[in-house]
Formats: C-alpha cells, structure tokens, sequence
C-alpha cells in the first residue's frame, strides 16, 4: 500500500504552510465593514501570533489564541473562521483527536457558507471541507472522507491553483486505494501528478512527486497489471535520481535513500510474482538493509522481510528462511505491523508444515486465522460505502445541477432571442421609413450640390478678378510710387540744397518742414514699393557672413540712434557663420526692426542686438525699453497698413509696412518671426533663419562682401 507515514510528515508542513498562505493573502488594507478581509484587530493577533515566545508548547498556543481571539471585538467572519482552523490544527495534528477536530472543522463549514464575496466563499469553503475530510479520514470514515474531498474539488476546481487542488485529488486516490478501487485511485494519483508540478522546486515537492509515482505503481501491482505496474516503479526510481542532486543534506539524503527502498521492495515484489527469483532477492535485500536502518522506515522493511520470507518458501529455502522470521519476529515484538504480523503466522504455518511440524503449522494457522478474520472485519468495515457508486450518485447531482443551470441559461437566451427578434423587427421597420425619407432627401441634397457646384464656379471666377484686379493694383501702386520718387527726391534735395543759403528763420523753418515731408513721402514710397515687388522679385541668394552683417547695419543705425542720445550694444556670434540669404532682403529686415527700436525708444535709452546658435537655426533678436506692443493690437502688427501703426517717442511718422515687409522676407528664407512684449519692459523681436548644413553648403567663390546694400 501507498506509504502513508513518510506523506503524513511532510503534508503537515504542505497544509500548514497552505493555511498560512490563504491567511495572509487574503488580507488587504483597511475596512470599515466585513466585506470579505480579516480585520485589523485579527491581522494584529496573528502577527503576535506568529512571534516565538507564544510556542513554548501547544497549550500555550491554545491560551494565547483563545485570549488573543476573546479582545477581538466584532470579529468579521473571516477571522472566526481562521479561529476555527487553529483549533482544527491543534486537535487534528496538535494531539491527534480526530473527533474534536472534526466538530471545529464543521465549524469552519458553517463559517464558509455565510461568505460575503464568491472569492472568499469558494476559498473558505474548500478549505473547511479539505478539513472534514481529513478528519473523517483518520476516522476511517472513507465515504464520508471522499464526499468532502469531492465537494471541495468539484468547488474549487476552476477557481484554486493547481498546487492546491493536488491535495485534493491525492486524497481521493487514497481513498480509492483503501477501498480496493485500484484503477481509479491510480487515475487520481496521475493528475495529482500532474498538478503537482504547479508546486515550486522543493524538497516536499520532490519527495510527494516521487510518492505519486510510487502510488500508480502499486495501483497497477494491486489490481493484477504487473507490466503496468513495472513500468511506473522504473519511472519512480528514474524521477528520484535524476531529481535528488539537489537535495544532499543528512535528513534529505536519508529519505531520499527510503524512498529508493520503498521503490525496491515494490521491484522485488513484483520480480518474484513473475518468477524472477534472483533478481526479487536481490532487490529485497537492498531494501530491506536501507530501510531497518534507525530511524529509517521499519514499517516497510517488515513487509520487504514478509515478502523475501515467501520467496524462500516457495524456493524452498528453509534455513534463510528461519534466520530472517527470526529477526523478524523480533522486529514485530518491538514495532508493531498488523499485516506484517498476520503474514508472519501465515508463513510460519507453511514453513512447519513443509517440514513435518504439523503441530506447530495447525498452532500458526490458529493465530493467522485470528489475526486475518480482525483484519477482514477492519477491511469491511472500510468498504461498507462503495466509495464508486457514491460518486457516481456525486456525478448524477452534479450533472442534474449543471442542467438546471442550463435550463436557466436556455430560458434567458431565449427571452434574450425574443427582444433580439423584436428590436430587429423595429430597426427595419425604421430602415423602411428612413429609405423613404431619405429617397426625398437625397433629391434635396442633389439639388443643393449643384447650387453649391455653381456657387463654387462663381467664386472661382470671382477669386480670379481679384487676383487680376491685385495684380493690376500693385503694377499701378508701382508705377505711380516710380514716377513719384524722382520729382519728391528732387523736392527733398532742392530743400537740403536751400537750407544753405541765408535765409530768415521763418523761411528755413518752412523749409526744413518741406525737406521732413518729402524725405516722409520717400520712404512711403520705397516701402510701397518694397510690398509689392516681394510677391515677384526673385530672392538673389548667396553666403553671408552673418557678423559682417549685423555689425554693418547697427554701425550705420547709430548715428540715427545718437540724435535720441540712445546707445546700441551687439553680441555677434562667438564662432562667426555664413548663411545663405539675400544680403540686401536680410539686411533690410535687420534695419527696420532696429529702427523701430529707435523710433519707440525714449531718449538716452540703450538698445541690445543679439546673434545666437539653437540647433538648427540661427536667431537674431532686438530689444528695446520702448512703448511696447498692446495687446489689443499685437495680433494685427505683421498685417498690410495695420491700424496698429503709432507715432514714435519723438514724434516719428509710422506707415505700418515695415513688420509686414519683413514677415514677408523672412518666410521667403523659410524662418520665423515673433516678439515678446512687456509694457513696463519693452519689447524683443525675434528672427529664426535655419542655419547652412555643411553638406548642401552651396559653392560660392569670391563672395561680394562689400557694404553697397547698406549705402
């Protein structure tokens, strides 16, 4: 049979260790109301709990759990049901009365079922009944064992993780087992197997690995498929040694060690069924000096003995025989085996009787018929349920709920069906009249493109006269500017010429506002006309020291600067750059923003030029203290005769041309223009021109660096 005494010890530890894990993971931040978590109070206890000094010894723990639990006030159920669960642990592994434990796993039960959420239902719930069915277990209730075992697996199931479900289907294979069903106790220990791998790499988890191998091979030995049988004890004894390297300390290697003996004993068995009399001694042997070692698995090794003892029976071996049941009896004499013991007096009988002792064999039979009719009565009394027919009844009552469900569900697929059905009834009823409708509209909406098409026609024609009609007014605006520059510029310097002569001051005052007029009127003029040739004129690009440039333009503008007692600082660029511009476009934009400077500056101000590298572009700004830019207005300042145009601080005369002829210059160069105002500060104007990469740098020999753009 399974060997149920090395997986006691270690699925102490496994549903310790579970328990402690379903604990603390349900526990999460803080709740006014049981919703489902322990409460604080609760996760304060089981932190104290946990603490060394509280295990002394298991009656400590029980008085600091009752008195630790009793100061809990309003307990939520999650934390009676874990109290419930300490106390199963005490009764069930603490000090072995299964009865008790059983009346605090009931408990666990009722807790389970007043649940607030289904995820702390299905937990609790398959806990509680992982309990009862241990319980009954070691009551050797097995009917009773497995209805608890199944409820919680067919619960739990497709909602708990598959290292958790492997006890479960472990415990119905072993149930299986005790009752005779070996086929099916054999297909529950493969998928606790295959669960089981869900576990993380262990010690426990290799030596239940290698107990679930060891199990379907006694199984298969058990229900008479010997073949079967073999081939999963050499799987058992293949998973041991290539899975143990790991595991190489004192107490891990000696149970490492059992667990091939047990593996022999079950080879050896099987040999000596089939007739391989050498090889089943020899692999007996081996198991049997493994496993009478102290503290080894004599329990085991009494059957390897009771086994090599019918070996040498049916070989007629009589004097091996006689030395080994004599060491055995004195074996059973210390360790109690009840089927060690029953097959001792069994073996004994034959050995007499094979020897002419007859009265010695009769006393032998006497005692194993005895021992066997308690054993019988034990065996019977374990299969009075048949644990096959109650989960077939099990299966029945599930299938019947799982139909009942079905029910529900096909009665809601049909209601669902029916309004589906209704609502599609609707939606084409309204596609109907909304197709009608929309026959009329879509004779509306013809109707309307071809207004909107003839409209389109008209506006097209009508942006064509006005392109012609600006085209035809710049060439006016050009030709008269032209022929009003010559007969003002004569005006300008007949004026220049007669402010030399001796004149009263009357008359140079009349003439100096002459002179101021038409140099006015000039500018007007040139400006006129700069506006409307950027349209058409081609720009004449070429590389252009940008220092060169800046500090011609301000070194001309200072002289306009000092008549306002103003100073103009420049910072040219540390590392001096060429870009390719028209000297003469960006020289004019560099001017008029200077002197717009000026012209907004009060007196004795100073005004700052600045030349900088970010990237990709090259930026000139210009700064001043002036009046500013209004709010109001600052959106219109780039506009063609804005109204945004306003006299300067002394008076200067303002077109309103110059931020529009030069917005236009610079996107020509792909730049940018903007400024930022300040009314207590003044106003910066910007310029962004991207700089000349080296690779598409344009060959100019004998660049024109003369200053005749600035004169």
């Amino acid at each position: 049979m399974p060997n149920l005494l090395i997986n006691t010890t270690f699925n102490i530890n496994r549903l310790l260790l579970l328990l402690a894990t379903v604990c603390w993971l349900a526990s999460c931040g803080i709740k006014a109301d049981d919703t489902g978590d322990y409460s604080e109070q609760f996760k304060t206890f089981s932190t104290n709990l946990s603490k060394p000094r509280h295990h002394i010894s298991l009656e400590d723990d029980q008085r600091f759990i009752d008195s630790g639990f009793r100061e809990i006030k309003n307990p939520y159920i999650n934390d009676i049901f874990r109290y419930y669960g300490l106390k199963y642990l005490y009764y069930k592994r603490g000090i072995m009365k299964p009865r008790m434990a059983l009346v605090y796993a009931d408990s666990m039960l009722m807790m389970a079922k007043k649940s607030i959420t289904r995820k702390q239902y299905v937990s609790n719930y398959a806990e509680a009944n992982f309990a009862m069915g241990d319980a009954y277990f070691d009551l050797s209730q097995l009917s009773h064992a497995y209805q608890c075992y199944y409820q919680g697996y067919f619960l739990g199931k497709n909602n708990l993780k598959n290292e958790i479900l492997a006890e479960y289907t472990y415990r119905m294979g072993m149930v299986m087992f005790k009752q005779g069903h070996y086929p099916e106790a054999a297909n529950y220990f493969k998928t606790s197997f295959r669960q089981s791998l869900s576990y993380k790499d262990s010690f426990t988890a290799f030596y239940q690995r290698q107990e679930l191998l060891d199990n379907i091979g006694e199984s298969f030995k058990n229900n008479g498929e010997l073949d079967s049988a073999a081939i999963w004890f050499n799987k058992t004894l293949r998973y041991i040694n290539n899975n143990s390297s790991g595991y190489q300390n004192q107490g891990q290697a000696r149970l490492t060690n059992v667990a091939r003996a047990v593996v022999y004993g079950n080879q050896g068995e099987i040999a000596m069924l089939e007739g391989q009399s050498a090889q089943a001694e020899e692999l007996l042997q081996k198991s049997i000096k493994i496993n009478l070692k102290k503290i080894n698995d004599f329990t085991n090794a009494q059957l390897a003995e009771i086994n090599l003892g019918k070996l040498y029976i049916n070989t007629r071996r009589y004097q091996p025989f006689a030395t080994l049941f004599s060491d055995l009896r004195r074996q059973l004499d210390t360790v109690k085996n009840e089927e060690a013991e029953t097959n001792w007096y069994f073996l004994m009988s034959k050995y007499y009787q094979q020897t002419g002792d007859f009265a010695n064999a009769y006393k032998h039979v006497q005692i194993y018929n005895s021992l066997k009719d308690s054993t019988s009565k034990r065996i019977n009394s374990l299969k009075e349920t048949d644990v096959i027919q109650q989960k077939e009844n099990y299966d029945k009552q599930y299938q019947i709920e799982d139909l009942k469900d079905n029910n529900k569900l096909q009665r809601i697929y049909i209601y669902l069906s029916a309004i589906c059905a209704g609502m599609a009834i609707i939606i084409i009823l309204l596609v109907y009249r909304n197709w009608k409708k929309s026959k009329q509209d879509v004779q509306i909406v013809s109707d309307l493109n071809k207004q909107i098409n003839l409209q389109k026609t008209d506006l097209e024609v009508t942006l064509e006269e006005l392109k012609q009609s600006d085209q035809e007014k710049d060439r006016i605006l050009r030709a008269v500017a032209h022929d009003l520059r010559n007969p003002i510029g004569g005006i300008a310097s007949l004026s220049q010429v007669m402010m030399e002569d001796e004149l009263t001051d009357d008359q140079k005052e009349l003439i100096a506002l002459i002179k101021e007029t038409s140099n006015n009127s000039l500018e007007l003029i040139n400006e006129i006309l700069e506006v409307t040739n950027n349209g058409t004129a081609q720009l004449n690009k070429e590389l252009v020291d940008m220092n060169s440039l800046l500090n011609m333009s301000v070194e001309l503008l200072r002289f306009k600067a000092s008549e306002k007692n103003q100073t103009i600082k420049l910072e040219l660029l540390t590392d001096p750059e060429d870009l390719f511009v028209s000297r003469e476009k960006i020289w004019r934009v560099v001017g008029n923003l200077i002197s717009n400077a000026i012209k907004f500056s009060p007196a004795g101000e100073t005004i700052f030029v600045k030349a900088t590298v970010a990237k990709s572009e090259l930026i000139i700004s210009v700064k001043d203290a002036g009046i500013g830019i209004p709010e109001s207005v600052g959106t219109k300042v780039f506009n063609t005769f804005t109204e945004a145009k306003r006299p300067g601080t002394a008076g200067e005369k303002s077109f309103g041309l110059g931020l529009s002829i030069s917005k236009q210059i610079i996107e020509s160069h792909n730049g940018r223009i903007w400024f930022d105002t300040n009314p207590k500060a003044g106003i910066t104007f910007f310029i962004a021109l991207p700089r000349q990469q080296k690779s598409d740098s344009p060959k100019v020999q004998n660049s024109d660096l003369e200053i005749k753009a600035y004169s």
